[in-house]
Formats: structure tokens, C-alpha cells, sequence
């Protein structure tokens, strides 16, 4: 990856003093308190990325200080720096799921397993943290995924809230943070990353049945993920409509059965497209992974009647549904019998189940195969991350702290 216009890096007063007044001597016994991590910052809405060096925290009683390795650029990091998410504290630290080493650790830090955590052990964290467990949310709907008391790594966090986001050389994992040992190496987590745990909770929802013929709306991570982990849930096929080409590409060695190109052809010849490969029926189970408000109503009219509709893809506000669409409830839904399911972000079990899923030599595959699909950016290049991620043009970027 050819390198972007740096942003401007901002060096405090106090650590160029300490460099010009004390001997170099001195400084070796000095340095190790006085470097400061430097992050990446969206200062406010649709404002450029910016460097920035912020003191190292205090760690409380069972906290962690992480060094991060990778850490994801995703579509909702977009939607960050254009200020399209409600309730962000800016000025932010994005970078919501991240793997990196513990440098440092106060206290005890226990796995799922009742395990502890030692210094130097590579990891990954649930990026949702906070979760009360006592809400009506989580103790009757038990759907945690809304619980008020919800806080997320890197999105609602904010840099005031200390070292919160992986855009940055240290992470810094508040008490009750779950963390995960990688298995497997890095790189295979981050070809999943944060669409992984998402797309196993949208097919989880779909309740794929042996046989199932799936259809995908959206090449995307999430998509790309959808497809892979709607076969292993034992679908005969998996079709993908989706753009632009080299995403496609990616479906199909992802397993992807058939593809189209939405950008090539209208909604009708898309509709004729499905039929054609299911018996004139529509797909049995439709995954709507596209962020687009009409394709909620085009993955109604491309299920088949009974069959089951899951809408991933609207985890932010993208706005109401064209007039064009002309979404009809009686012909698109209800004369249909249509089962429809919204699906909003994910929990721990959907995070520890599919790092358990690419740590397994014999199914992590898929996901192997997309590491070189990967697009490393130093700190210094986000912005220019933001722009290939927001285009299209690349399928999966990380920053890369240390790079």
C-alpha cells in the first residue's frame, strides 16, 4: 500500500523539553515513562483523522494495557468520521476490534474457562463492554445487544474515556473487558474481524436449515462472511448479489454458488436472476448485508413464500425506503408469509464462537484464503483507509500501529 499524505503528528511541550534539557544517560533510565502512545483521533463529525500523543493510563485493579497489532477499519468507522451515528463522544479513538499482546496487567484478568491471562499472551477483546446484566434488556428479552448501560470499544467510548480505541500503539482494556487468546495467527482473526461475529449472529437468526438455498444481498465483509458461515450451518447453495467486481471475486472463492453485479442490472433482471436458480420459488432465506434501505424490499420480493428474511445490513440510520421501491406490505410481506428478522450487532457468544471457528485448522479455510485480500495502513495513512473502505476499494483494511 503506497503511502497517503501523513497526518499532522503534535509532539507536547514536556517530551521535547525532557529531550533537550537532560543528558542521554538520564533519558535511558527516563524514556520508558516518558514515551507517550500516539493515536489516531476523528476529532468531530466529517473532520480528517489526526495524530495525537496521549499520556499512558493508570491501570485500575484487573485492567490491562494492550499492545495492538492490528486493528480493523470497517464500514461503521465510516459512518464515524461522517457523524452518522448518534450518541458518539467525539473527539474518538476508532478501531473497535483489534489484536495486539498484554504488555502490562494489574491484577487478575481470567478467560471464559476461568484461565489467567500472562503478559506477552496475544489477544483479541470483545469490543462491547459494560453490559449490566440486570436490565429488563438483558434479565428478560435477554438480548444484551440493547441494553442501556452498553458501551463499544472505539464507538461510544470516547477519547476522554482514556486509550479506548484500536486506531492507536496501546489499548487500554478496562476492568470487565472479556478477552480471547488468539489460536491461530492474527491475520486469519482479522480476514473475519468485526463481520464475522456479526454474520454469525444474522445466519443464526436465519435458522439455515440442511439444504437451504441462501441468498446474500452485499459483497461486503459481513456478506463475504454470511456466505462462508451459511454453508457450514449446511446450505446446499449460497447466491450473492453484490458489487463491484473484485468483491464479487471474492464471493465466489468464498463459495459463493453464483453471482450477479446489482450495478449492471435493474431490480427486475435481478428478481429473474434468483427465480431462474430456484425453481422459479425465490431463495429460501434471504441475508440483506448492504447497508441500502430499498434492497430490505428487494430481499423480501427474492424469498420465496415461507421463507425466512434476516436485515443485517441497517446497523446504522441510512434513512427510509425510496418511493421508487414501492414497497407494498401485502404483496412483499404478509401475502407472502414471510418470516422477517432484524439483526443488530452481536454478543459475546457469537465473538468467542467464531474465534473458536477460524482457530480450527480443519474449517478456518475460507478465511485463510482471504489474508491476501488484506490492506495494511500505518497510523499516519487512516484517512486514506477511511476513503478505500468508504470506495470499495479494498475488502478488508487494518491499521497497523507499529508499521
Amino acid at each position: 500500500m503506497c503511502c497517503g499524505k501523513a497526518a499532522k503528528r503534535s509532539r507536547p511541550v514536556t517530551r521535547t523539553v525532557l529531550t533537550t534539557l537532560f543528558p542521554s544517560l538520564f533519558l535511558l533510565f527516563l524514556l520508558p515513562w516518558a514515551v507517550m502512545p500516539v493515536v489516531a483521533v476523528i476529532p468531530q463529525p466529517n473532520a480528517p483523522v489526526e495524530l495525537r500523543e496521549v499520556s499512558s493510563p493508570e491501570l485500575e485493579p484487573d485492567s490491562a494495557l494492550l499492545d495492538v497489532e492490528l486493528s480493523e477499519v470497517c464500514g461503521t468507522d465510516v459512518y464515524l468520521q461522517q457523524g452518522r451515528l448518534a450518541g458518539v463522544p467525539y473527539p474518538l479513538v476508532p478501531g473497535h476490534v483489534s489484536v495486539g499482546r498484554l504488555s502490562k496487567i494489574r491484577g487478575t484478568i481470567l478467560d471464559v474457562e476461568g484461565r489467567v491471562f500472562r503478559e506477552g499472551d496475544r489477544v483479541t477483546f470483545l469490543d462491547v463492554h459494560g453490559t449490566c446484566n440486570a436490565c429488563w434488556y438483558c434479565l428478560v428479552a435477554k438480548a444484551t445487544t440493547r441494553c442501556p448501560q452498553r458501551k463499544v470499544y472505539g464507538i461510544t467510548y470516547g477519547l476522554d474515556d482514556g486509550l479506548c480505541g484500536g486506531w492507536a500503539e496501546q489499548i487500554y482494556l478496562k476492568p470487565g473487558t472479556r478477552c480471547i487468546v488468539i489460536g491461530g495467527d492474527s491475520e486469519t482473526f482479522m480476514a473475519g474481524g468485526c463481520a464475522l461475529p456479526t454474520a454469525l449472529h444474522a445466519v443464526e437468526r436465519a435458522e439455515i436449515a440442511i439444504g437451504d438455498t441462501v441468498l446474500v444481498l452485499g459483497s461486503g465483509p459481513v456478506g463475504i462472511n454470511a456466505i462462508i458461515l451459511a454453508l457450514l450451518r449446511g446450505a446446499l447453495r449460497v447466491l450473492c448479489i453484490g458489487a463491484p467486481a473484485l468483491r464479487l471475486d471474492v464471493a465466489v472463492t468464498s463459495g459463493a454458488a453464483d453471482v450477479l453485479n446489482f450495478e449492471e442490472h435493474d431490480e427486475r433482471e435481478r428478481l429473474a436472476w434468483v427465480l431462474e436458480r430456484t425453481n422459479g420459488r425465490g431463495a429460501d432465506v434471504t441475508i440483506e448485508a448492504t447497508g441500502a434501505p430499498d434492497a430490505v424490499v428487494q430481499a423480501m420480493r427474492f424469498t420465496r413464500d415461507a421463507g425466512r428474511v434476516v436485515i443485517v445490513g441497517q446497523y446504522t440510520d441510512h434513512g427510509p425506503v425510496s418511493t421508487a421501491a414501492a414497497f407494498n406490505p401485502h404483496l412483499d410481506l404478509n401475502q407472502k408469509h414471510l418470516d422477517v428478522r432484524g439483526c443488530w450487532g452481536s454478543d459475546f457468544s457469537h465473538f468467542y464462537r467464531g474465534i473458536q471457528i477460524v482457530s480450527d485448522p480443519l474449517r478456518s479455510g475460507p478465511w485463510t484464503k482471504l489474508k491476501n485480500r488484506l490492506s495494511r495502513y500505518r497510523l499516519a495513512q487512516a484517512n486514506e483507509a477511511l476513503d478505500d473502505v468508504a470506495a470499495g476499494r479494498v475488502l478488508k483494511a487494518l491499521i497497523e500501529p507499529k508499521r
